[in-house]
């Protein structure tokens, strides 16, 4: 039986990524080459310092995936790339290297969304096929709740407003003076502090909808610190973390009952937060639903989430026309 080969590209923002998916759930290899060491001098992501970094990183990291899958370029049945939505000077690199790969090798080509990776790389860890399901996608730049009913056949059920949950964690992190990326370091602060320290908002959490909002958190947390003395970071940051969770948790629970779907699905860069992995996990189990989390390894930007979601699509016949240009602003609905 032919099981197809993926070899995907994912160069949306700062991270270079290379994979090879054998199908239907066998990473081959999985690469990533981290800009963060780079990006934290200036706190943030800078667009023109992540795609100039990426050009000398995207071929290397080619040949060292083919050299530890075992694979040669002939073996690939369909090359992959993100096509957006993301930085577009980057989607450009990733997305271009791809085509020409597709076009040298006289291969199916077929671009992907970024957010359908995240949104399907629970499955990833198999043995399933994708399963109807609500998934919350949060990461550094979206948040939003999905109804799958298939590949392809998704769903919008709400979004955030304003600030993305990621967004807010690294935005709450620079007023506390945290290094970049400040997701993880909230996180292993807010693991020795008190959650119930601070009392702050849990804005929209009874909005009646699916829809999210995280600047008035973030803005509670700047009017709050000129008040504070002593010490009371790791307070600060698990009462933070926990006003964040218990929203994303709450409004998933209820989209989930809504959709009268038995399985929530959890994905992108804050899905590996300790605190939302334990807390889903508890209120799942409560309500009687059934939880995939992607793993650590796949929650970040990579490479083997955009292969799967191309191989899913591959396996329905889809093809992306080769003139296709990368979209900063591809939407998933």
């Amino acid at each position: 039986m032919n099981r197809p080969l993926v070899l995907a590209l994912e160069t949306s923002c700062d991270e270079t990524a290379v994979a090879i998916l054998r199908a239907p759930h066998e990473v081959l290899a999985s690469e990533i080459a981290s800009q963060i060491h780079l990006h934290r001098q200036y706190g943030g992501v800078v667009p023109e310092v992540a795609s100039r970094n990426h050009l000398p990183r995207i071929r290397p990291l080619i040949e060292l995936v083919l050299q530890r899958s075992g694979c040669s370029l002939t073996e690939i049945d369909c090359v992959a790339a993100t096509r957006g939505p993301g930085l577009l000077t980057s989607l450009l690199v990733g997305y271009s290297a791809a085509k020409g790969l597709a076009i040298g090798l006289g291969k199916p080509f077929i671009g992907v969304n970024h957010l359908e990776g995240h949104l399907l790389s629970p499955f990833l860890q198999g043995p399933d096929q994708p399963l109807p399901s609500v998934g919350l996608i949060v990461s550094g730049g979206h948040t939003m709740l999905v109804r799958l009913t298939g590949v392809t056949s998704y769903t919008l059920l709400g979004r955030t407003l304003d600030d993305a949950a990621g967004e807010a964690f690294d935005k709450v992190a620079k007023l506390l003076g945290l290094p970049y990326p400040g997701g993880p370091e909230i996180d292993r602060l807010a693991n020795r502090g008190n959650p119930k320290r601070f009392d702050l908002p849990r804005s929209m959490v009874n909005s009646g909808d699916f829809n999210f909002s995280f600047s008035g958190l973030k803005t509670a947390v700047r009017y709050l610190l000129p008040k504070l003395e002593g010490d009371f970071c790791a307070d600060l940051c698990a009462s933070f973390q926990e006003a964040v969770v218990e929203v994303l948790v709450q409004k998933t629970i209820r989209a989930a009952k809504k959709s009268e779907v038995k399985l929530v699905t959890v994905s992108g860069g804050v899905s590996a937060n300790s605190r939302l992995r334990s807390k889903m996990t508890e209120a799942t189990a409560a309500a009687g639903l059934d939880l995939k989390l992607a793993s650590p390894s796949l929650s970040t930007d990579n490479a083997a989430m955009i292969a799967y979601a191309a191989l899913e699509r591959f396996s329905l016949g889809y093809r992306s026309d080769i003139h296709e240009d990368a979209d900063p602003n591809l939407k998933l609905i």
